[in-house]
């Protein structure tokens, strides 16, 4: 179970990715970027229960989320990461990830 990141916090992080963002669309952009230049790959999380190597990140064509990508067995996977259960060690940056879950809770 990963480590909680204040409140307080969170909110200085989505502040500081949207600060001269003009509605929603942007808003998601900006977090996306700061999860791109911020959170490093390769990093390890689970999905269905297994141990699993993530690459990249990306948005989706249309709507919100975040998708990241993993391979196994040689196939490469597209998973959002809101699916991921994350193991320690966390990936250097995964403040930005939470910031991000809190900023689509905040607009859901």
């Amino acid at each position: 179970m990963p480590r909680q990141i204040s409140k307080a916090r969170l909110d200085e992080l989505i502040d500081e990715a949207i600060v001269d963002c003009w509605g929603q669309e942007e808003e998601h952009t900006a977090l996306l970027t700061m999860i791109e230049e911020r959170v490093v790959c390769p990093f390890r999380a689970k999905l269905i229960g297994e141990t699993i190597e993530f690459r990249f990140f990306y948005l989706p064509r249309s709507g919100y989320g975040v998708i990241t990508v993993c391979r196994r067995k040689g196939r490469a996977y597209s998973v959002d990461v809101n699916s991921l259960e994350w193991v320690e060690p966390l990936p250097e940056g995964f403040e930005w990830i939470a910031a991000y879950q809190a900023w689509r809770k905040r607009n859901d």
